[in-house]
């Protein structure tokens, strides 16, 4: 049986406020998320926007955001992104120095009725975070290095996205998996069949020239 997913548009490709709104309104109701790709220089090398333009979509769209921090220690600007209208908030683990703190994180957002999820960079092992999968709504594979826009998926992500899924499988857990770098036509499907329940896509879908059935083809529609 076909497998339909759910698919996240990054807002990653594109460096005007106003085009990020327009895009937001653009793909509510085709795509089920917003990818608030959120950065700063302590963690990767750009910079992009916080949590008053969460804010601000939040009012001006209708679409649900998933605001991915890519930021180091991010504790004390969770509480914003919740008020701002967050719908998940996504932390990395390497971000936090104190793991302990990471796990009150989690907890805190989700006891805010909000969704919450782990990433993990490339070169960190899942190992490493199985820990916080058990506690967490969202387990955030990221493909590529974090930071840019229009990256290929480096092929050794795929098998660690099995890891993911079979564990997910092993213990009876809830979380969705998510996928983000690299995201194609090419690889949807084989991502889709690995376990893959919320595809993120940047520049493949806000480069289409009709971005309704690229999202479409993402999620397994077409």
């Amino acid at each position: 049986m076909k497998r339909i997913v759910d698919v996240a548009v990054s807002t990653d490709p594109i460096d005007n406020f106003q085009n990020i709104v327009d895009y937001a309104k653009e793909m509510q109701g085709h795509a089920e998320l917003l990818h608030c790709d959120i950065m700063n220089e302590n963690f990767v090398g750009k910079n992009t926007f916080d949590y008053n333009v969460v804010k601000t979509l939040n009012s001006m769209s209708a679409i649900m955001l998933d605001c991915h921090l890519m930021v180091n220690e991010p504790a004390n600007d969770v509480s914003k992104y919740i008020s701002a209208g967050a719908n998940i908030i996504t932390l990395h683990y390497e971000a936090f120095k104190d793991k302990n703190m990471l796990a009150e994180v989690l907890d805190y957002i989700k006891k805010c009725s909000v969704l919450a999820g782990i990433s993990l960079k490339p070169a960190t092992p899942f190992k490493e975070i199985r820990a916080f999968a058990y506690s967490a709504d969202v387990v955030l594979v990221m493909g590529v290095e974090p930071g840019a826009s229009g990256q290929d998926t480096q092929e050794e992500m795929y098998d660690k996205v099995a890891e993911v899924n079979h564990f997910k499988r092993d213990n009876n857990l809830n979380f969705k998996i998510e996928f983000d770098g690299g995201v194609n036509e090419k690889n949807a499907q084989k991502l889709r069949d690995l376990g893959v329940d919320i595809l993120v896509s940047g520049s493949y879908v806000y480069n289409s020239k009709d971005r309704v059935k690229a999202v479409r083809f993402l999620k397994g529609l077409e």
